[in-house]
């Protein structure tokens, strides 16, 4: 996990060198991020994932993970320590005895 605040430095120098820090605000980044899922959706319309190109999905979801380390460095998180706090957040609204095999929602389990 230690790359991750390497990433981030990268897309800090291309943004800087560009000048764009000034459109990074966080609601900017959360639509970008939300733009970009979308075109991620776009990869898999009317195909199945099987179809889906993968150099695509690739492209894609860097896009997505890219905005989404813009605004964890915005507000100064640590994108392992969230990450593993919400799996331990996740691992007790869904424990493996009730939520096994099924796609319900943690209130329906």
């Amino acid at each position: 996990m230690s790359e991750i605040p390497e990433i981030i430095q990268e897309l800090i120098k291309f943004r800087d060198a560009r000048d764009w820090e000034q459109f990074h605000n966080p609601k900017d980044l959360a639509v970008a991020l939300n733009i970009e899922a979308g075109e991620l959706l776009e990869v898999f319309l009317w195909k199945s994932p099987e179809q889906a190109d993968p150099d695509k999905v690739r492209e894609e979801l860097a896009d997505v993970l890219a905005y989404a380390f813009l605004i964890a460095e915005k507000y100064q998180l640590d994108i392992k320590e969230i990450m593993l706090e919400k799996i331990k957040k996740n691992n007790e609204k869904y424990p493996i005895d009730k939520a096994k095999g099924t796609a319900k929602k943690y209130t329906d389990l």
